[in-house]
């Protein structure tokens, strides 16, 4: 697939088939996603590929978390949340570390495993798999954070859902950069 394709028809699945991705796709994935660019070349970067059981042992600690923080929630709810991470046959969840060196900011390291991210969504797009970039509260979440083996001090920008397509995806219209640019002579 050319890149410009691939940019352009790049949209957020909300389904995928469940059959297993091989190592070698994943590979393929996430190679592409450290050729991003880095300041100081820390690679900040941290990459946790959940997939198998392992998505269920991922709800199971979503499923506990949030019955520690709202356990007047229904069963129905833990039990939504305990699926979270069977939609997709492979989650990434995308760690940044934090800087090391008083020369690196944080927000420069954020921006590295964003790109890192990008690179990872359009890799999957030219390899026609159905992917989507999600944070919300999980990815705040210290006890989720302990599971994937991040420190509680470390963000998580993302957990990447990838599988194999279910269906096209329809295209959609996406807003101009005009409203958005101003141009400087």
């Amino acid at each position: 697939m050319e890149l410009f394709e691939a940019i352009h028809g790049r949209t957020s699945a909300d389904s995928a088939r469940p059959d297993p991705l091989p190592d070698a796709l994943i590979e393929k994935l996430l190679a592409a996603g450290v050729q991003a660019p880095n300041h100081y070349k820390v690679r900040p970067w941290r990459f946790v590929v959940v997939r198998g059981h392992a998505r269920e042992r991922l709800g199971d600690a979503m499923a506990a978390s949030l019955n520690t923080r709202h356990p007047e929630l229904p069963p129905e709810a833990m039990d939504k949340t305990r699926r979270l991470p069977l939609r997709a046959a492979a989650l990434i969840a995308v760690g940044v570390d934090r800087p090391a060196e008083p020369h690196v900011l944080e927000i420069e390291n954020v921006c590295a495993a964003a790109a890192a991210t990008q690179n990872i969504l359009l890799a999957a797009e030219a390899e026609n798999l159905a992917a989507k970039w999600r944070t919300g509260e999980w990815a705040r979440d210290p006890a989720i954070k302990a599971f994937l083996g991040f420190s509680v001090d470390q963000h998580i920008i993302g957990f990447i859902y990838i599988g194999y397509r279910v269906a096209d995806p329809d295209g959609r219209d996406r807003p101009s950069w005009e409203d958005r640019t101003r141009w400087m002579d």
